[in-house]
């Protein structure tokens, strides 16, 4: 006989698993739509270029991709972000501005599996498209911090980690680095955290050009944690001054919407995907055990890589592995409990068809209603309402349908009353 076993990398979801990822779904959808989000999806499957575009040749190493039976060379999808690009790209310019949509969707990478990270996930995306101020780029955050907070997560748990790579940008210029190293900087930058010093120094020194002092300006400069220092310390070049104001904006968009106290200036934040090219913002547990919740930022340039208008853009992506290693870690996961309204206990095969069509009335009203799909005990169809988790049992004998009524037991309490099937509720 022959054994499948599941592929490396993916989920199956029994009742109890799928349960929690409904919970999870569900919260996303009722902040989303809070914020006057609309939800919509794409399909699974893109043309393999739509990712090429966006991030380059080594994409491709990291996708399950393939050529169709139409010799078409395609992709399951990795990522959303493309695809909104794509979408818009066919439709934008007779939208009113701004966007603002929503998906859910399922992405597939090929990848090392790691603690986090899994070769499949669900992610919530919610960006908004065709508005450029710092207010948009705020309540993008202001979406996931409430997404979170949705699921019983507070400030003690987790943290935005916010930046800007134009003010990053003006900033390593300010401590030396020179405009044709940037790119080396940002490389550096957005892996300093999970190299050794004496690595990162070394990269410092070697790639970004950059002298003993000038490396020790740098990690100063990625310590700083304060948007008043940095004005401080920088507030005299321009091009510092410039790119402080939209964050400041920005920061205080969040303290007035009472988001402040989960929002922390963090130079070390890059994003590594190059088509970033405002701020951007990861979430992490507070701890910082974990990998990423979530990331995001402006990208200002996506939709013209694929064909459509000009338009500024800024959104995030938040996976489901890692949130659901947090939720769990802070005992938020519901317990899993299956529920029916009503289950039917039918004492003799002559009943079956008068049960059944108060099961078909009842599920016609909006209720769930079980029963025995074979003759069994009493004893056995009461245990299997339990297993149900039947709120109420209906029991139907001769000599109630002889009455016309059913006796419904409150399996929470054990009261039990006689009553005509039409008035149940």
């Amino acid at each position: 006989m022959a054994d499948f076993k599941r592929l490396p990398g993916f989920r199956d979801f029994p009742p109890e698993d799928l349960a929690l990822r409904a919970h999870v779904f569900d919260a996303w959808r009722r902040v989303a739509i809070r914020y006057g989000f609309r939800e919509y999806d794409g399909p699974p499957v893109e043309p393999l270029d739509l990712y090429v575009e966006k991030s380059g040749e080594e994409i491709v190493g990291q996708l399950y991709n393939f050529e169709d039976k139409g010799g078409r060379t395609v992709s399951l999808r990795p990522e959303m972000t493309p695809s909104l690009a794509r979408i818009l790209g066919d439709r934008s310019r007779g939208m009113a501005k701004p966007i603002r949509w929503f998906t859910i969707p399922q992405l597939f990478r090929y990848e090392r599996q790691q603690r986090g990270r899994l070769r499949e996930h669900y992610q919530w995306n919610v960006d908004i498209v065709g508005e450029e101020s710092a207010a948009a780029d705020a309540e993008v955050l202001a979406v996931a911090i409430d997404g979170l907070r949705e699921l019983g997560l507070g400030v003690d748990d987790f943290r935005a980690r916010v930046s800007d790579r134009r003010l990053l940008t003006a900033l390593l210029g300010a401590v030396g680095v020179q405009d044709d190293r940037l790119p080396a900087a940002f490389a550096v930058i957005d892996k300093i955290e999970r190299m050794p010093e004496d690595k990162a120094r070394g990269r410092l020194l070697d790639e970004v050009d950059l002298d003993d002092a000038g490396a020790d300006r740098l990690r100063a400069l990625l310590e700083c944690s304060s948007l008043t220092e940095l004005r401080n310390q920088f507030g005299e070049r321009d091009a510092v001054r410039d790119a402080l104001a939209p964050l400041e904006e920005y920061a205080a968009i969040l303290d007035a919407m009472g988001m402040g106290d989960f929002v922390k200036l963090d130079l070390k934040i890059v994003r590594g995907l190059a088509y970033y090219t405002g701020i951007v913002f990861e979430l992490f547990d507070a701890q910082g055990e974990l990998r990423a919740i979530c990331g995001g930022g402006r990208y200002d340039r996506l939709l013209e890589l694929v064909g459509g208008e000009p338009l500024p853009a800024v959104g995030f992506g938040m996976g489901d592995v890692v949130l659901g290693e947090l939720l769990a870690e802070r005992d938020l996961v519901p317990p899993y409990r299956p529920h029916v309204d009503y289950f039917l206990v039918v004492i003799g095969q002559e009943q079956r068809s008068h049960a059944l069509g108060i099961a078909t009335r009842l599920r016609a009203q909006g209720r769930s209603v079980a029963y025995p799909l074979r003759d069994q005990s009493v004893r056995k169809q009461f245990k299997a309402a339990e297993n149900e988790g039947a709120r109420t049992v209906l029991v139907l004998g001769p000599d109630e349908a002889a009455e016309g009524i059913v006796v419904a037991r409150d399996m929470a309490t054990g009261q039990e009353r006689r009553i005509a099937p039409d008035a149940l509720e």
